[in-house]
């Protein structure tokens, strides 16, 4: 593929990295990787990256990742700390594409110097090379761990990864539940001496339940970023189907507990704990997951963190106490957090006067990914409208297009969908007279 071809198509396929590509941007790193060395540059360091001076861009088609790049920057000089581009999507001239694109990104910020150091076939090499990145034979690479988690190459290999720091701060709402979390699962774990000194115990494993939506996940992810701990997900929908399962969930646990500190979180963890039905396979991977969790638990700085949407249908034995310190309802939001949520998206979005109220009253059974989507709405509705405002042609922005209004909000709300409803509602307060341990 020529440079114009490649920039043609890098023009179409290839756009900025956001925050919400971490998740696909790993999964391509790691299956780009497959049967190569681990990355010189652990992936904290690509995270950390990410939240500093950087050049970071995606390859898409279809609305799926096929490649990615990050380029951390030191003044004129860049380095890359991590590329990879899927197998399938080489051949048609995705890598030269994306580092073309990054080039230029490069020299629009003043850099005129950009280097990358890979460990032997390491994924990439081919790319840079083909790109004129001279190669330097015969350099010796040292390094030393001074502090931080052990485990580091562990961590990579499950897929972990470290959240940058911030994220339980900045959630807006949910002001109870972020409270409750702080006091009963983080302060015991960050502040481990005086904790033992007032006899209290540092809570192993926790259980967050709640209807969609309501930032279970979110909530897992916080605590890992307020710990500074890496987040390890382990997906139940991944494990093979058959007698294997329960095999390969002991050895990942096996692995997990080589890591000195780390947040494990099972999402929709009915799927590997729900009530036992005489299915051989149920009660195989069920009784594995109960022979599990009390040797997690006895590995210090280690927290287990399950969410379910349905913790009725939980094997009982699953959720006595024992295996979990603390069962914790997340609901949906009130008024004030609404409020909050609301707040801090109009301010995100818009310089519009938005009545504020009146978003909260239009989202009674909304989540916050309800909340979320809807806002997301507004802003497109504002921004298509900045583009197509004109002639029915014309598809340059308007410097003087009006941002979002109360009426795009209000709009994308009566268009959203909400999670919930009143039986849901009702439900869930139910769950909690019945299940919460708090």
């Amino acid at each position: 593929m020529t440079r114009a071809a490649r920039s043609d198509y890098a023009a179409a396929h290839t756009r900025p990295f956001e925050s919400r590509d971490l998740d696909a941007a790993i999964a391509v790193w790691r299956d780009a990787a497959a049967g190569c060395q681990s990355a010189v540059f652990p992936l904290a360091d690509v995270v950390s990256a990410l939240a500093t001076d950087h050049v970071a861009l995606v390859a898409e088609r279809d609305g799926a990742l096929t490649g990615a790049v990050v380029a951390h920057l030191q003044q004129d000089h860049a380095w890359i700390l991590r590329f990879g581009v899927l197998p399938d999507a080489r051949a048609e001239g995705v890598g030269g594409a994306l580092l073309d694109a990054l080039v230029d990104g490069l020299t629009a910020r003043g850099v005129w110097r950009v280097s990358a150091l890979l460990a032997d076939g390491e994924a990439g090499a081919e790319e840079l090379g083909a790109q004129q990145f001279t190669r330097r034979d015969g350099v010796s690479y040292h390094h030393r761990l001074l502090h931080g988690v052990g485990g580091g190459d562990v961590v990579e290999r499950l897929g972990g990864r470290y959240i940058p720091s911030g994220l339980f701060e900045s959630l807006a709402g949910m002001e109870r539940e972020k409270a409750l979390i702080e006091r009963r699962v983080i302060l015991p774990l960050a502040r481990a001496e005086l904790a033992n000194h007032h006899g209290v115990r540092a809570p192993r494993a926790i259980i967050l339940f709640g209807p969609p939506g309501t930032g279970k996940t979110t909530f897992a992810k916080g605590v890992a970023s307020r710990l500074r701990w890496p987040f390890v997900e382990l997906f139940p929908s991944r494990l093979t189907d058959g007698g294997g399962q329960a095999a390969e969930l002991r050895e990942f646990f096996a692995m997990v507990v080589e890591v000195d500190e780390v947040v494990l979180f099972i999402d929709e963890v009915e799927e590997i704990a729900a009530a036992r039905d005489g299915r051989p396979v149920t009660h195989a991977i069920t009784n594995e997951l109960l022979k599990l969790i009390p040797v997690f638990r006895e590995r210090p700085r280690h927290l287990l963190v399950c969410a379910t949407n349905a913790i009725h249908s939980l094997d009982t034995a699953f959720i006595r106490p024992g295996r979990f310190d603390y069962v914790l309802p997340v609901g949906p939001p009130d008024e004030a957090a609404r409020a909050a949520i609301w707040r801090n998206y109009v301010a995100q979005i818009t310089d519009q006067d938005v009545d504020i109220e009146r978003l909260v009253e239009a989202t009674a059974l909304f989540t916050p990914a309800d909340i979320d989507f809807a806002a997301r709405k507004a802003a497109q509705a504002a921004f298509e409208r900045a583009v197509f405002g004109g002639t029915p042609n014309e598809c340059s922005l308007k410097p003087d297009a009006t941002r979002a209004t109360v009426d795009d909000f209000l709009r994308a709300i009566t268009e959203t969908r909400p999670s919930l409803n009143r039986a849901i509602v009702h439900e869930f307060e139910t769950d909690i007279d019945t299940y919460a341990r708090i």
